[in-house]
């Protein structure tokens, strides 16, 4: 289609640099979840952007990181299989941390990437007005955005769609995500059990949507167990008279109401899987499993 843009934009860096809340600012909108806590991405999440001439599908990857267990590499090769296929990555690092020597891990990575590159240092607002950004090599394009406040990424996203191929639209120009809406529920509460919990207890989470239907009356009614690996992690989840399960829940049925417009009832189970981030059968059924490729 001449004059139509259209391409897909890799985001990736190490945990906790801000992908995720640089993704939903670029869509204006909530379609994945953020956290302080490292490794909050675990799949890799298609956000799509549509302009009067241009389609962005931003492809949101899990952290680039030294894996511990299956989900970890699993995480970490949906990151790998991402790049190569992009037509513009996005190397997002944390302005306010300055060059670390896990970045400098990442760099030799992406040397490897035959893919056009461009270099994005975020959470400006945090930068001290003193402090000069280092220079880092290979990168014509360097930009310095803040994804909280939006300085900056106005002008990145010009850069982008100039960088853009010329192309079709691959999605309706009123879609904003790839997954289905059991996907971010599930993602919604996952996001509410890592503000309400601490220590080892986040990262042995998974949450799988049972149930999610509407109601007489328009609401929907929800579902969802949320597995743990021991006794201990379940019992830190649920609390004192299940007072953090309650706290959970309603948090996260007040952001899933905001994306779906309409009232919900959600109703929250705790079960334990043992080991589950190890188990190859664990890991295909909560969707963690990256298919080979043939």
């Amino acid at each position: 289609m001449k004059g139509i843009k259209s391409g897909f934009v890799a985001l990736v860096g190490r945990p906790n640099v801000g992908k995720s809340s640089l993704l939903n600012t670029f869509i204006g909108q909530k379609i994945t979840i953020t956290s302080d806590k490292p490794q909050t991405t675990r799949n890799q999440l298609r956000g799509i952007l549509t302009g009067a001439d241009y389609q962005i599908i931003w492809l949101d990857t899990p952290g680039i990181h030294r894996p511990l267990h299956q989900l970890g590499k699993q995480m970490l090769k949906q990151a790998q299989t991402a790049l190569p296929n992009a037509d513009l990555v996005l190397w997002v690092l944390d302005a306010a941390s300055g060059y670390t020597a896990s970045d400098q891990k990442v760099a030799a990575f992406l040397q490897e990437i035959k893919v056009l590159k461009m270099l994005v240092w975020n959470k400006a607002d945090l930068l001290e007005p003193e402090v000069q950004l280092p220079e880092v090599p290979g990168f014509e394009k360097v930009f310095l955005v803040s994804a909280r406040t939006g300085a900056g990424v106005d002008k990145l996203l010009q850069a982008v769609v100039a960088a853009l191929p010329e192309g079709p639209f691959y999605y309706p120009p009123d879609q904003v995500a790839d997954h289905p809406e059991r996907f971010i529920v599930a993602e919604l509460i996952r996001e509410q059990v890592l503000v309400y919990t601490e220590e080892e207890v986040p990262h042995s989470v998974a949450v799988q949507v049972e149930t999610l239907s509407q109601r007489t009356g328009g609401k929907i009614y929800i579902e969802a167990n949320i597995y743990v690996e021991r006794d201990s992690q379940k019992g830190i989840l649920i609390g004192a008279d299940g007072g953090r399960l309650k706290k959970i829940g309603t948090a996260a049925r007040q952001q899933i109401e905001a994306m779906l417009g309409v009232p919900v009832y959600l109703n929250l189970w705790v079960k334990v899987r043992r080991n589950w981030r190890n188990n190859e059968r664990d890991l295909k059924e909560f969707g963690y499993w990256e298919k080979e490729k043939k």
